[in-house]
């Protein structure tokens, strides 16, 4: 029993420490949620104006942005931290 538990403790911090974000990748992902933050506020103004199609259309760009940030973050921002899979 005590064999099962130790594997299982293992296992659950390797996969937690394989998770770890390292200090670019996440500075990569707050650069991209900020990005879309600013973007979505642009896109409440749009709105507040009536301007609903052109909220719309900025809200989808804001998605796009932090996603494409996010992607880049996982390949670009793990190498620089050395923490590629």
């Amino acid at each position: 029993m005590k064999k099962i538990f130790t594997l299982a403790s293992v296992a659950v911090l390797g996969l937690s420490i394989a998770a770890c974000d390292g200090p670019t990748e996440e500075a990569m992902e707050d650069e991209g949620e900020a990005m879309e933050a600013q973007m979505d506020e642009q896109a409440e103004a749009l709105d507040a104006q009536g301007m609903e199609a052109e909220s719309d259309m900025m809200e989808d760009r804001a998605d796009a942005v932090e996603d494409t940030m996010e992607e880049q973050a996982d390949t670009v921002g793990e190498e620089m931290d050395g923490n590629e899979i």
